[in-house]
């Protein structure tokens, strides 16, 4: 594995699951980046994973890494209520930020956040790590140069009552401790809000990357089974039409997937459970050669590939490839309208939407 020369100095706060399982590799691995610190308040957490992952530095206060001068980004891998609050506190220390998704779980909270990382000039991604899976990243460029006018979009998540048994098997026993911090009550407990917030936000954003701004939504749930299903109908700012599939959980595998109709073409996308680290199985179909294109896609660990476009952004400027605040606003937007949908049974403008889920 070679380093580039000049590497991004990332921080990695909260030692949980999300860390263990993704951040602390993505930053090992990464070409241009490296894990130079580690902080959670669970010191026992701490000192373990720092025997695995041998960071420069560790720490049980999140200020006083943010202190550290050599520091140059954060990565924010803790419970969603806690997003906005220490993406906050980076960015007012001059750090850069990646946030786990949802970026916040109000609009107000969010756009707050916006206005801050405008305003302090620090770059801020959102964790919407399946803009970095080689398959939709083809498919985006397809939409973008190739497609013409899109005319609908479909996009579904189906989480599967099997997923554990296939993460289990996949990921490495989590480590735990008595001493983190965890937010007042269980976020768990309401099982629409956070099934909305965690998963809906790859769905939306997955919809937002590929068919653009969202315009308004109307959506319907039924709950069966101990089962929640969302339907929801897109308006998307061009005038294209879209229909979004977030179900929690089919019974049968993982099911994720896309399809765009185009004006010169179209795109079938088959997305698999991401702790595979596989590419999307993407077909392009083009009237320009009146042929499917399908990418290779051979290095998904999307988690790396996140980190390595925060940092070339940082160290070379480079345009961002991953999701900006702006792009988070308006995904916590988007779930908050669904909600509000579901209630009313009406379309919700997604600017006209304010509160949380």
């Amino acid at each position: 594995m070679n380093k580039e020369d000049r590497l991004l100095r990332v921080g990695v706060l909260g030692c949980g699951p999300i860390a263990q399982f993704a951040h602390f590799d993505a930053c090992r691995k990464a070409r241009n980046a490296e894990l130079y610190a580690l902080c959670d308040v669970a010191e026992d957490l701490v000192a373990r994973m720092a025997a695995i992952h041998q960071p420069r530095r560790t720490f049980l206060r999140y200020e006083e890494m943010l202190a550290d001068p050599e520091l140059d980004a954060v990565i924010v891998a803790t419970s969603d209520p806690f997003h906005v609050a220490l993406s906050q506190q980076a960015l007012a220390a001059g750090k850069h930020v990646l946030v786990e998704k949802p970026l916040g779980v109000n609009v107000e909270e969010c756009e707050a956040l916006a206005s801050q990382a405008r305003s302090a000039g620090r770059v801020l991604q959102v964790g919407n790590m399946k803009r970095f899976d080689p398959g939709i990243a083809f498919a985006h460029r397809f939409i973008r140069e190739e497609m013409g006018q899109l005319l609908a979009l479909k996009a579904w998540y189906c989480d599967s009552t099997y997923r554990y048994t296939m993460t289990d098997n996949l990921q490495p026993l989590p480590e735990r401790s008595q001493g983190s911090r965890k937010p007042e009550g269980d976020p768990k407990q309401d099982r629409e809000r956070y099934f909305l917030l965690t998963h809906g936000s790859h769905l939306v954003d997955t919809a937002r990357f590929l068919g653009g701004p969202l315009r308004a939504v109307r959506a319907r749930l039924a709950q069966k089974f101990g089962a929640y299903c969302w339907f929801v109908e897109v308006n998307f700012a061009d005038g294209s039409l879209g229909q979004l599939d977030l179900t929690i959980a089919v019974r049968m595998d993982f099911h994720e997937g896309f399809q765009v109709y185009g004006e010169r073409g179209s795109v079938l996308g088959k997305t698999y459970l991401p702790w595979f680290f596989k590419s999307s199985d993407v077909e392009c179909f083009s009237t320009k050669d009146g042929q499917y294109h399908r990418p290779l896609g051979a290095d998904a660990h999307f988690y790396k590939l996140q980190v390595e476009g925060l940092a070339d952004t940082v160290l070379h400027g480079t345009p961002l490839q991953g999701a900006g605040v702006d792009e988070g606003v308006a995904a916590v937007r988007a779930m908050v309208a669904i909600a509000r949908s579901t209630t009313s049974g009406d379309w919700v403008k997604l600017a006209e939407v304010k509160g949380g889920v």
